[in-house]
C-alpha cells in the first residue's frame, strides 16, 4: 500500500477516535504429522537457524521436544488464520462497496495520505477513512444475507466484541482502525525489507527476501486470476521442455486455493465468495493437452475451515446438478497476454454468461462470469493439511504429478519452508513437479531441486509480476 516510511503520523490520526470452529468438514483422508525421524536430516541440516526449544534438547529428548513444538506450532500457525481475516477486514474497509454510499479508497490517495500528513487532502482522507469505519460498524450491527458481512461479524465476535449493543460499536470502530493502522506499518516495514535487499545488487537474494517476506503476517486466505496466468504460462513452458508429456496429469494438490474475500489490490465485493485457483488449474491442464478431464482429480489441502467447507459445499451441489459461477473483474492496466487469458478463462470447463453488474461507484468495470460445469466440480475433494508439519499419507507410485503452491511459502521462514518442502515431496511422485512462486531452499537431504523458472509480467506497475520455479522430485 505504498513504500513510505513516514506513516506514524497518519496512524496517530487514524486512532484519535473516540474462535470457535463453526464450519463444517469432511473426513477426508489419512494425513499425518512430520514425525521426529521424518524431520531429522532437516534439523540436522538447519541446526543453526532451529527454534531454541528445538535446539536445547540432548538426543535423548529430541523426540519428546520435538512432538511438544510440533502439537504448539500448529496451533500457532492455525492462529494466524484470525489475523489474515483482520488484514482481509482492511481492505473491506478501504475497498467495499457493499455495506456503504461513500467513495472507496484509493491506493492513490494512500500512499498521498502517507507522504503528507498535515495536508488538508490528508486531513480529509481521515475523516473518509472514519465514515466507512462508520457505515462498517453498522452493517456489522445488521448484516441481513450479505456473507462478507456476516462473516465480519463472527471476526469480530472471534475478537470479543458484541456487535449487537450499541455501546461495543465505538470500540469495534477503534478495532477497525487499529487493524488498519497495523497493516500500514507492516506495509512499511515490508517495504523498508525490500529496499534493502534491492539494495544488495542481487536479484536472486531479492527474491529469496520475498520468498518469507510475510513470516511473520498473518495467514490470508485472499486469491486473485492473476497467478494462475502465470501457472499456465509455467505449465505451457513445461510441456515445451517434455518435463510434462501429453495427457500425462492425473493427480494434482492445491495449497491454499484462497477464496475471493476483498483482494489486496482492488477489495470488490459485488459479488459472492469465490474461489478461483482449483478452476484455473483445470483449465490451463485441460487447454494444454496436459489431462483428460475424465482421468484427472484435484486435491486441495487447507488448514482454514472456512475454505475447505466453502469447497465442501460447492462439491455437495455439484453431485445435485448446480454449476459454480467465477465473476472475473479486468484490470485495464493489464498486459495483452494477461487480458487474453481473462478473455479464454474457463472455455475449457464452462461457459460464459452473464456477470453480476458492477455497482455505480467502480466505473466501467469489465467483469466477465463463467458457469463451471458440475462434472468439473466434482473432480475436486478437500483435506485438512498444514503443509509445514503435516502430509496425506500417499504411496509414491500414488503420488501427485503436480503440487500448486502460490502465494502461501512466503507466510514461513527458510526452516519451516524446508519442512514444507519435505512434505510435498512425500506427496509427489518420483519426477513430480512443484509449482511454486517462492524461491525455497534445497537442501542436500531432499529429492526437491530446482529444474526452471518463468517470469511473467501482469502490467507495466513495478514488481507487478512472478517468478513461478519449477521444483522437481528427483527419481531414485
Amino acid at each position: 500500500m505504498g513504500n513510505s516510511s513516514r506513516a506514524l503520523p497518519l496512524l496517530l490520526l487514524l486512532l484519535t477516535v473516540a474462535s470457535p470452529t463453526f464450519y463444517g468438514q469432511s473426513p477426508g483422508r489419512s494425513v499425518s504429522y512430520t514425525s521426529f525421524e521424518e524431520a531429522r536430516p532437516i534439523l540436522d541440516a538447519l541446526d543453526e537457524i532451529l527454534p531454541a526449544e528445538l535446539k536445547a534438547t540432548g538426543a535423548a529428548g529430541a523426540t519428546a521436544a520435538w512432538t511438544k513444538w510440533v502439537a504448539r506450532r500448529d496451533a500457532e500457525i492455525r492462529a494466524r488464520l484470525i489475523q489474515g481475516d483482520e488484514d482481509s477486514l482492511v481492505n473491506f474497509l478501504l475497498f467495499g462497496t457493499s455495506y456503504t454510499r461513500a467513495p472507496r479508497i484509493t491506493l492513490k490517495a494512500l500512499a498521498q495520505a502517507r507522504q503528507n500528513t498535515n495536508s488538508p487532502e490528508t486531513a480529509a482522507f481521515v475523516e473518509a477513512i472514519k465514515a466507512r469505519a462508520d457505515d462498517l460498524v453498522q452493517g456489522l450491527a445488521a448484516p441481513g444475507g450479505n456473507e462478507r458481512l456476516l462473516f465480519a461479524r463472527h471476526v469480530a465476535e472471534t475478537k470479543g466484541y458484541d456487535v449487537k449493543t450499541a455501546a461495543a460499536r465505538p470500540l469495534l470502530k477503534q478495532y477497525l482502525l487499529s487493524s488498519l493502522a497495523r497493516v500500514l506499518n507492516e506495509q512499511t516495514g515490508f517495504a523498508k525489507i525490500m529496499e534493502s535487499a534491492r539494495m544488495q545488487g542481487d536479484p536472486s537474494e531479492e527474491f529469496a527476501e520475498r520468498s518469507r517476506l510475510f513470516r511473520n503476517r498473518g495467514l490470508s486466505s485472499d486469491t486473485s486470476l492473476m497467478p494462475n496466468f502465470a501457472i499456465e504460462r509455467a505449465m505451457a513452458s513445461l510441456k515445451a521442455k517434455s518435463l510434462l508429456a501429453p495427457q500425462s496429469v492425473r493427480r494434482v494438490a492445491i495449497v491454499g486455493p484462497g477464496l475471493d474475500f476483498t483482494d489486496k489490490q482492488d477489495g470488490f465485493d459485488f459479488y459472492p465468495l469465490q474461489t478461483i485457483q482449483p478452476f484455473a488449474v483445470i483449465d490451463s491442464l485441460l487447454r494444454l493437452g496436459l489431462a483428460k478431464p475424465n482421468d484427472l482429480r484435484v486435491t486441495t489441502l487447507d488448514l482454514s475451515p472456512r475454505i475447505n467447507d466453502h469447497l465442501m459445499r460447492a462439491r455437495a451441489r455439484a453431485a445435485q446438478g448446480t454449476a459454480y459461477v467465477v465473476q472475473l473483474p479486468r484490470d485495464e492496466q493489464w498486459k495483452p497476454e494477461l487480458l487474453a487469458y481473462w478473455s479464454k478463462f474457463g472455455d475449457q470447463i464452462g461457459a460464459a454468461i452473464a456477470p453480476v453488474a458492477p455497482p455505480t461507484p467502480l466505473g466501467e468495470l469489465k467483469v466477465r462470469a463463467v458457469s463451471i460445469r458440475p462434472a468439473v466440480v466434482s473432480l475436486l475433494s478437500s483435506e485438512d493439511v498444514d503443509i509445514v508439519l503435516q502430509h496425506l499419507n500417499v504411496a509414491p507410485a500414488e503420488g501427485f504429478d503436480l503440487i500448486i503452491a502460490t502465494n502461501i511459502l512466503v507466510y514461513y521462514d527458510t526452516f519451516e519452508q524446508s519442512l514444507a518442502l519435505a512434505n510435498i515431496e512425500r506427496m509427489l511422485r518420483p519426477g513430480g513437479l512443484l509449482l511454486s512462486n517462492n524461491a525455497l531452499l534445497e537442501l542436500p537431504v531432499l529429492k526437491m531441486r530446482s529444474v526452471g523458472y518463468e517470469t511473467v509480467a501482469y502490467s507495466d506497475r513495478e514488481a507487478d509480476g512472478d517468478h513461478i520455479v519449477w521444483y522437481q522430485r528427483q527419481m531414485p
